[in-house]
């Protein structure tokens, strides 16, 4: 049996396996039971626990036609990956960039993964963001500001 892929090998199939969209692959990454929490995202989502959430997640099966977004043609650029003292957890730096399939907009995604791997798989990730850029490239600014307004409620 090979040994089990180190962080810094699950992060790169993790990225690549994203902007590929080779989605079982992407889920096979993640442990049975996992936590991934996007902090910074705007309406507070909760942790992903399983594979199953996961593939809520990235839109594994959503009938054709279903999905409201531009469709992205990406890459991850920029990979700065730091090795811990714990070596189970790596820190990430890195942007997707790419262009709007629909409108050849070009766009800029900058995140931070921190990533706990143990053996080969990933058990904790805390996915840090930019969930606003996100929506303006896939053309879901307005929604996401009206749901933001709507969940967080408008000051005074």
């Amino acid at each position: 049996m090979p040994d089990p892929l180190t962080p810094r090998e699950v992060f790169l199939r993790l990225v690549h396996g994203v902007c590929e969209e080779r989605w079982e692959d992407v889920i096979e990454l993640y442990a049975e039971q996992t936590h991934v929490e996007h902090p910074f995202h705007p309406l507070a989502a909760p942790p992903l626990r399983s594979p199953e959430e996961l593939r809520a997640h990235f839109g594994i099966g959503v009938p054709p036609g279903a999905y409201k977004g531009h469709a992205l043609r990406r890459r991850p650029v920029g990979i700065n990956v730091h090795e811990t003292a714990d070596p189970e957890v790596i820190v990430a730096e890195f942007r997707y960039e790419g262009t709007v399939v629909e409108t050849g907009q070009p766009f800029v995604i900058p995140a931070v993964f921190v990533m706990r791997v143990r053996d080969g798989k990933i058990i904790e990730s805390r996915d840090y963001l930019d969930h606003l850029r996100s929506a303006r490239a896939r053309g879901q600014l307005g929604d996401v500001l009206a749901a933001v307004r709507e969940h967080h409620g408008t000051p005074e």
